[in-house]
């Protein structure tokens, strides 16, 4: 019937400049996608050279490579009778751009390059490629002679092109081009393009899984059409996790989507789409049809080629699917320990060592490192090789299987609890439960002799004794003796990361893991060079709160109990002298603000791109029924302090994985100055105006809401004087009843020469309007400034008189006119103006 189309979409766990691993990947997704019949395979963007070379893209080397990878595609025998596109990055007069490559059969059929290019976020194309802006247009690109002799093509297609097969139209998008307001889907669609293929590069964020789906969903249902959609997977070099959410939409529907934080390096999704489908969906879409009618034409590529065959008819359909969204807190169980894996297995180290302390920090850290084993043996019992391969290279076992994660944590997980003499038993207890519960390979020390010698040393220098400040020292002193124990941990870390598989017997060395927030991060509540500073940090980018929620998740996920004690204890750093064995210093107090102010501050500062007055202006309201607006103005400014005085720290944060919308990594996502000026003159002088303001404002407020009450009492009392309304008075200004000139309205006049006026009618709610008469003059005497001249008949009367009847001022009753400047009348020589009338609605 040559209706019926099969189609794949991959998911690939490439690595940047690993031209050999990413070639072997896309040659197995090709084979895969031709063991289930498909007849298009699309893969992720700049698959070849892997999405994170950054500035390895200036070199020309990437470009050659690349290339030469292209070669060996076109000539290997499972790249036969199936159109292929693969990503690379592709210089075409002298300006390099990111491209999508298709071939069929040892002929490349259209290089197209990348239209929009996408710079938020940790996203800095523009650095490296240049936006193709010849929209419909194509030029010739000269082939390297390398692949020239392979496919005998001196030239081929370069630029916004489609390509029209015997039985369909394929159109092409790249990654940020389907978030663009303007997206190429929608013109090509309605110029008959029927499949759109997108090789995406999109890393994960929390909260954000829903976002490519609803875009895809969105897309087909507006356009019709099949959208193949072929993402990243895993951390192919740097602080992000790409999602691997390949997946396939049809007509408004997803019909094939990849199992979202995998291990499996290499994932293909295929479906059976009926092309009739989609041309019956769009002939129905009524008003789609008629821009379709006027759409401007794509050039298109021939290609004497069918993705469908006349025997489809056995070929079964595809169906819906449901796709669900993943919870934050499922965010955090598995994302980051997949991306833990990866960097794993792809440093070469034989395993993890984490400074374990026993609260919800370090033992969210120690969670992840036990869900990755978890999953390590889930996807060996699924037969997957590569992971086993990598397991037994790790642990330096050739013939180990992985068959319980605690015993794979306890060859994999190294743990250390660092004790002084201001840790408590509460502490040592949990740290030690949980590391038996999860199975690490536990080793409790004590490092007070550590630091007695660090503060011996400086005794004997100076001739000072530092002392704590419940013992009578400075607060200068206090910090300083907790930073030297802070700082000594971290050495301590490296030590026992470097030899422990020594003394276990065993190669390599240990990848140290930090443990910091990305609440305290923003506030720089961290020792610089303690044991935050780490190799690589799973929950950098995770606040509070959100850690909190996974470990109530991993409790019940992963059957570890001691995680409910650790959630409901105060969050404390240990490092002040205990109270007889009581705590006295928690994080929060030390900080000055709660963990749930600091997620607030952080968005506000990040997303919302607020500085210190814009900050203030929105939490005035968003916490106007706990705070007054002094005492949000004082809790901004501290804010601001801390987060200037402290922000040199994030110039040697640990690279952390990257999940949060208001992160501080200074590396790529958060740019901005480390040597702050911390007292913020300019903008702490605008928040105390406004603070006064709204306080002055307030105060007014109450002063008209007290005189309100008085009157209304003093009315009751006299509520046998019935006064006139003004609902049933013909006078809409006054309310008074008088005589008809006074209901008429009020004359305004120049003085004893009446000229001709604007005649301006003021209207209640009852639609009772009054004219009143404006002069202006026209003359040569009239005031530089435009001002208008008003005089009322009753000025003469005076003030009192006015007060007495109850007619209100004329500058008092229109405030159309009070903006207007009034000036002292005087005499002017008469002139003659046309009249016109203006209705003020009061």
């Amino acid at each position: 019937m040559g209706r019926k189309v099969v189609v794949a979409a991959s998911c690939l766990n490439q690595w940047a400049m690993d031209f050999q691993g990413n070639m072997e990947r896309i040659v197995d997704s090709i084979q895969q996608a031709k063991t289930a019949g498909a007849m298009y395979r699309s893969g992720p963007e700049l698959e070849i050279t892997g999405y994170s070379c950054a500035d390895h893209h200036y070199e020309s080397d990437t470009l050659l490579h690349s290339w030469e990878v292209v070669a060996e595609l076109l000539q290997h025998p499972s790249c036969t009778d199936i159109m292929i596109d693969v990503g690379l990055p592709v210089m075409h007069k002298n300006t390099t751009y990111n491209c999508r490559l298709v071939f069929l059969n040892r002929k490349i059929l259209l290089i197209r390059p990348k239209l929009t290019l996408c710079d938020d976020g940790n996203y800095r194309e523009t650095r490296w490629f240049t936006a193709w802006r010849k929209i419909r247009q194509v030029e010739d690109y000269y082939l390297p002679r390398m692949i020239s002799r392979l496919t005998g093509q001196v030239t081929v297609p370069f630029g916004d092109a489609v390509i029209a097969t015997r039985d369909t139209c394929i159109g092409y998008e790249i990654c940020e081009e389907l978030w663009n307001p303007e997206s190429s889907h929608i013109p090509m669609s309605l110029d008959g393009v029927e499949i759109i293929v997108n090789g995406s590069g999109s890393y994960t964020e929390i909260r954000k899984g829903y976002v490519s789906r609803d875009l895809i969903k969105s897309a087909t249902a507006k356009s019709g059409g099949c959208y193949l959609f072929s993402n990243l997977r895993g951390c192919d070099g740097d602080r992000v996790y790409f999602s691997g959410d390949s997946m396939i939409g049809l007509n408004g529907k997803i019909v094939a989507r990849a199992t979202p934080y995998s291990l499996v390096e290499v994932e293909v999704v295929t479906a059976t789409i009926d092309l009739e489908s989609i041309r019956c969906y769009r002939s129905l879409f009524r008003s789609r049809c008629l821009h379709a009618s006027q759409s401007q034409v794509y050039p298109r590529v021939q290609v004497n080629f069918a993705l469908s065959s006349d025997e489809d008819i056995f070929l079964p359909l595809c169906s819906p699917i449901e796709c669900n969204s993943p919870l934050p807190e499922e965010e955090i169980l598995y994302g980051p320990a997949c991306w833990l894996w990866d960097y794993l297995r792809r440093s070469g180290q034989g395993g993890f060592l984490l400074p374990l302390s026993g609260g919800v920090d370090s033992s969210a850290t120690a969670t992840i490192v036990y869900s990755m084993c978890h999953m390590v043996v889930q996807a060996v019992a699924n037969g997957e090789e590569k992971v086993l391969e990598d397991v037994r290279r790790i642990v330096s076992q050739t013939d180990y299987v992985p068959r319980d994660r605690r015993e794979l944590c306890g060859r994999l997980f190294h743990t250390v609890y660092m004790a002084t003499e201001n840790s408590s038993s509460e502490t040592k207890a949990r740290a030690r439960l949980l590391s038996q519960q999860i199975g690490s390979y536990h080793i409790p020390i004590t490092i007070d002799s550590m630091v007695s010698a660090a503060l011996g040393i400086f005794s004997a220098a100076t001739g000072f004794i530092p002392k704590f400040r419940v013992r009578g020292g400075t607060t200068r002193e206090n910090v300083a003796l907790q930073n030297v124990q802070a700082r000594l941990r971290m050495v301590l870390a490296y030590l026992f990361a470097q030899l422990m598989l020594w003394v276990r017997g065993r190669q390599g060395g240990l990848l140290v893991l930090g443990s910091a927030n990305v609440d305290e991060a923003l506030r720089g509540y961290m020792t610089k060079y303690d044991c935050s500073s780490a190799d690589i940090n799973p929950i950098g980018g995770f606040s509070k709160a959100d850690l909190r929620r996974f470990l109530l998740l991993a409790k019940e996920r992963l059957n570890l109990p001691v995680l409910g004690d650790i959630i409901g204890a105060p969050p404390t750093a240990e490092l002040e002298p205990l109270n007889e064995g009581e705590l006295v210093q928690t994080d929060e107090a030390d900080m000055g603000m709660t963990y749930d102010e600091l997620s607030m501050y952080g968005k506000l500062r990040k997303v919302e791109c607020c500085g210190p007055f814009s900050m203030f202006g929105k939490l005035v309201h968003l916490w106007s029924d706990c705070c007054t607006p002094k005492e949000v103005a004082e809790k901004v400014k501290v804010f601001f302090r801390f987060y200037s005085v402290n922000r040199h720290k994030m110039t040697v944060l640990t690279p952390a994985y990257h999940a949060e919308t208001y992160s501080p990594d200074d590396h790529r996502f958060d740019h901005r100055q480390f040597l702050y000026n911390y007292r913020w003159l300019w903008q702490f002088r605008a928040i105390d105006r406004a603070v006064e303001r709204l306080e002055n404002g307030r105060s007014r407020e109450e002063q008209v809401e007290r005189s309100s009450s008085m009157r209304s009492n003093k009315d009751s009392r006299s509520s046998s004087f019935t006064r006139p309304s003004s609902r049933s008075s013909n006078n809409s200004l006054t309310g008074s009843t008088g005589s008809e000139s006074h209901r008429r309205g009020v004359e305004v006049t120049t003085g004893p020469a009446i000229q001709d006026a604007h005649t301006v009618h003021v209207c209640t709610t009852e639609n009772a309007c009054n004219p009143i008469q404006v002069t202006v003059p026209q003359d040569s005497d009239q005031p530089e400034d435009g001002n208008v001249c008003l005089t009322s008949p009753h000025r003469s009367s005076g003030e009192s008189d006015r007060k007495r009847r109850g007619s209100a001022s004329i500058i008092d009753t229109i405030p159309g006119l009070v903006a207007q400047k009034i000036s002292h009348c005087r005499d002017f020589t008469p002139a003659s103006l046309q009249q016109h009338t203006t209705t003020i609605q009061l």
